[in-house]
């Protein structure tokens, strides 16, 4: 239990339903669903579909979705792979012959957005709501408009370059060409005529018609390869889960093209080891090289199965979780090893437990802060950049190719128990997400943290070559991190979580929201 006398958040416990977003006014339409009678699934869907509008930055229709969902005496989840693939004519042949990379800002960068035909799945399967009557929320915010919040301005203001270079997206997204402040009344009526086309006509609103037809001319005007019918033949993916076992809890996540598998790997390793008796400095030594291990892997091998062979069994078995765990000198930083040596080489997270108990786990994103900075001018549809993740290397996983998904960072959790939901989970914050499942799991589990106490603890992050450390940690600690040859990276927030605990034993929900964002939990 937290100290009381010093600023911080308490869990939220509820007896019937809870939610938990990054941004308020998401809970909020949430829980509004959720008391009027509808599902999981559909306040999930009215949530992120407003968050999408009042968080411009991190996500929106212009963007893709993973989701876990399991439905109450399921025996595990039900995955979905909601992320949009590359055009069909997008070869790492005509990028090399041209000498093209794919930068951040590049049209290439743009993979079809996913995130609306995965919304409409999870709603014609479980849902009990139209996607019509669940966009009127988000509708609403971005007709007559919504107050920008604290942590938004903040992350707005460091993003400003990213709008500003593309004339319709600083139209749209600036104020005299600054960043809005927090408190700022912010309007997209163009959105909101994309979304009431959507409400009214489903996804074919979005993949069809006037819609992707502003989308794919504005990409094809600047050099993109996109065309009508890539938007036209977009759908989600069904996928099967995969899971590890970590101190009698099942861990599911959704498998490659995302990055989930590491999140796995990383606890399989870190099973060997007694994590909650573990000092500070102990501790982060041994995140930091369990971390470089997994992603030094997941850069090597992860890709979109459909194209590309990834060895899922084996780096979820116990001999690479042995290998990797024997290769840790706990008093010394080492570099990362590739095992076999032949092998083939900006989010929001919510989750939702409702009155019957079926929980969904989902992530939604544009990847980079405003994505791509690319905006289809009639539509007000901002274009994410997750095609940035492609490497142009022939022989490489996740080299660019026709009709395929990049490497993924967004991951929803889910974690059960004795075949019964305990809890859905997620951390956003790009690369990091896989780690911070692995400090946010081994918070509660190991350490014995409640939920918001395991969001709240300090993170760090070892990838690019040092450890990242958020602001506020010990001189000491980052002095003990270099003397273990460690190269130490002061970083701001990393990341920001939610999570929602299932206390079989007295029917009570336990709900946290990170402190980094400006969400909240909220449960009735």
């Amino acid at each position: 239990m937290r100290n009381f006398s010093r600023p911080g958040r308490s869990p939220v416990y509820a007896a019937n339903a809870a939610v938990a977003t990054s941004h308020p006014l998401s809970t909020l339409a949430a829980i509004e669903v959720l008391r009027a009678g509808g599902n999981a699934v559909d306040a999930a869907i009215a949530a992120v579909a407003v968050q999408g509008v009042v968080d411009p930055l991190m996500t929106g229709i212009g963007g893709d979705c993973f989701a876990l969902y399991l439905p109450k005496g399921a025996a595990r989840p039900v995955a979905l792979n909601g992320s949009g693939r590359s055009p069909a004519a997008a070869h790492d042949a005509w990028y090399l012959e041209r000498g093209l990379s794919i930068t951040p800002t590049s049209p290439h960068a743009v993979t079809v957005p996913g995130a609306v035909g995965a919304w409409a799945w999870l709603l014609e399967r479980y849902g009990t709501r139209s996607l019509g009557d669940l966009l009127a929320p988000a509708i609403a915010y971005a007709q007559d408009g919504y107050p920008v919040q604290s942590r938004v301005a903040w992350d707005w203001a460091r993003n400003v370059e990213r709008v500003a270079s593309d004339t319709h997206a600083a139209a749209a997204y600036l104020l005299d060409g600054r960043a809005p402040r927090a408190g700022t009344i912010m309007r997209h009526p163009a959105l909101a005529r994309t979304l009431r086309r959507i409400a009214a006509e489903g996804p074919r609103g979005f993949y069809e018609g006037p819609v992707a037809e502003d989308i794919v001319g504005r990409l094809r005007a600047l050099g993109g390869l996109h065309t009508l019918d890539d938007f036209a033949e977009a759908a989600p993916e069904e996928v099967v889960p995969i899971a590890t076992r970590y101190r009698g809890y099942d861990v599911f996540e959704c498998p490659p093209s995302g990055q989930g598998l590491a999140a796995l790997m990383m606890l399989n390793v870190l099973s060997g080891f007694d994590v909650g008796s573990l000092s500070e400095i102990d501790r982060v030594h041994l995140f930091a090289e369990v971390c470089k291990q997994a992603y030094h892997h997941r850069d090597a091998l992860f890709a979109d199965p459909v194209v590309a062979r990834v060895p899922v069994e084996h780096l979820l078995s116990e001999a690479w979780g042995a290998r990797a765990r024997g290769a840790i000198d706990m008093g010394r930083a080492a570099e990362p090893v590739l095992w076999p040596e032949t092998a083939h080489k900006d989010t929001v997270y919510l989750c939702v437990v409702d009155r019957d108990g079926n929980a969904i786990s989902l992530i939604n994103s544009i990847f980079q802060g405003f994505g791509s900075g690319i905006l289809a001018p009639e539509s007000g549809v901002l274009l994410h950049n997750r095609g940035f993740s492609f490497r142009v290397e022939p022989g490489h996983p996740n080299t660019i190719h026709p009709r395929k998904r990049p490497m993924h960072t967004i991951i929803p959790g889910l974690l059960m128990r004795d075949g019964r939901a305990v809890a859905p989970f997620g951390v956003m914050g790009g690369h990091y997400q896989a780690m911070g499942h692995v400090e946010l799991l081994t918070g509660l589990i190991d350490r014995g943290l409640d939920v918001q106490e395991a969001l709240d603890a300090p993170r760090s992050f070892a990838y690019g070559g040092g450890v990242e450390l958020e602001d506020g940690v010990s001189p000491a600690l980052a002095a003990a991190l270099e003397a273990r040859g460690h190269r130490v990276i002061p970083s701001g927030p990393l990341g920001g979580g939610q999570v929602i605990w299932i206390d079989h034993d007295t029917g009570v929900l336990a709900a946290g929201s990170d402190p980094r964002k400006d969400g909240s939990a909220l449960g009735y």
